[in-house]
């Protein structure tokens, strides 16, 4: 039996300093029929949560944090869990370990933008308490691809940075207390008369950015010694990489010095994976001293995960690293054939 539910109209919540006050004003006015999933992403970071218990007493929808994978169904609040991006798509929820946005995980922008590309016109997303301007970029893909933006009214707001930026940067259809928002989402959400179809997905280039790590096109290159922007000039035909404080850098040089860094970075990470398998095992020990023997699994558990991957890491850091060669340099000729490792190593 196919259990998945189509639902007729999505609704994101974002907040932060001040929001759990106003997600309970606006939960209390939300019926227990509502044809609408909720979506919530706090600012909680990796701390615990206790906001699914909250919500639930404040009104009348059940409300848990949100599991990868699960069905999205009308009539019930799934929450950011913390630490993590809550993510939409059509008719089933994604969470993801993704890079921070605005410097915090969960994210409110990655939420909007996911349920926007995914519901489109049936997306109402809602802007509650909070500093700074979390939201704003995702309320402008809600609005490009025909979805309905509120915000808590700045004046009834704890925190109004969040509400504001808003106002002051995207269009906002609606503007309302935080005990009014429930009332108004219901009668909005049921004046949608769309069902979506959730193999249908609106394109756009800022909506598809959910809460992923990718890699992009950096805007510029920048200096393996100090970290800072570089600027390209050219010598006749070679390209000279200078940075702002006057580290400078031929095409060779360069991607040598590009390879020390990640060959760094790598033993930095191969580092800590060793000392966290280590810390695991002796909180497994720990445990088992005190007769925690679930506990001590756990820990034991986390460590062969660790090792695991540390393996893989060493594996990789072994292969070398594959670089063009110079003519002028101790490296290969073009017609060896062979990269060899760029730093020499």
């Amino acid at each position: 039996m196919n259990c998945r539910a189509i639902i007729p109209a999505i609704i994101v919540v974002g907040a932060s300093a001040g929001g759990v006050e106003a997600l309970e004003a606006l939960v209390a006015r939300l019926p227990a029929d509502l044809p609408a999933a909720v979506c919530v992403v706090i600012h909680i970071g990796r701390r615990r949560s206790f906001a699914p218990r909250i919500l639930a007493k404040a009104g009348s929808l059940p409300a848990a944090h949100a599991v990868d994978g699960e069905t999205l169904r009308p009539g019930r609040i799934y929450v950011a869990p913390p630490d993590h991006h809550l993510l939409v798509e059509p008719d089933r929820l994604r969470l993801s370990h993704g890079p921070r946005e605005n410097s915090t995980r969960p994210a409110i922008d990655p939420l909007f933008r996911s349920a926007a590309q995914a519901y489109g016109p049936q997306v109402f997303g809602v802007i509650l308490s909070g500093a700074m301007n979390d939201g704003t970029a995702g309320f402008s893909a809600i609005k490009r691809l025909g979805g309905t933006t509120l915000v808590q009214d700045p004046a009834d707001a704890m925190f109004p940075g969040m509400p504001r930026s808003a106002l002051s940067n995207t269009t906002v259809d609606h503007c309302a207390p935080a005990s009014a928002l429930g009332s108004l989402l219901t009668r909005l959400v049921r004046a949608t008369d769309e069902t979506p179809n959730p193999s249908e997905s609106f394109d756009d280039e800022e909506a598809t950015m959910e809460g992923h790590y990718s890699l992009n096109p950096p805007v510029s290159l920048t200096c393996p010694e100090c970290g800072g922007s570089l600027r390209e000039t050219r010598v006749d035909s070679m390209p000279v990489f200078t940075c702002h404080i006057g580290h400078r850098y031929g095409p060779e040089n360069m991607d040598q010095a590009q390879v020390r860094e990640i060959e760094r970075a790598f033993e930095i990470a191969l580092r800590m994976l060793n000392e966290r398998a280590t810390l695991s095992q002796r909180l497994a020990e720990t445990a088992r001293q005190k007769g925690q023997a679930l506990s001590a699994q756990r820990w034991e558990t986390a460590s062969r995960d660790v090792l695991d991957q540390a393996e893989l890491l060493m594996k990789f850091l072994s292969q070398g690293w594959r670089a063009p060669s110079s003519d002028g340099g101790g490296g290969n000729g073009e017609d060896d054939g062979g990269g060899g490792n760029g730093a020499g190593a």
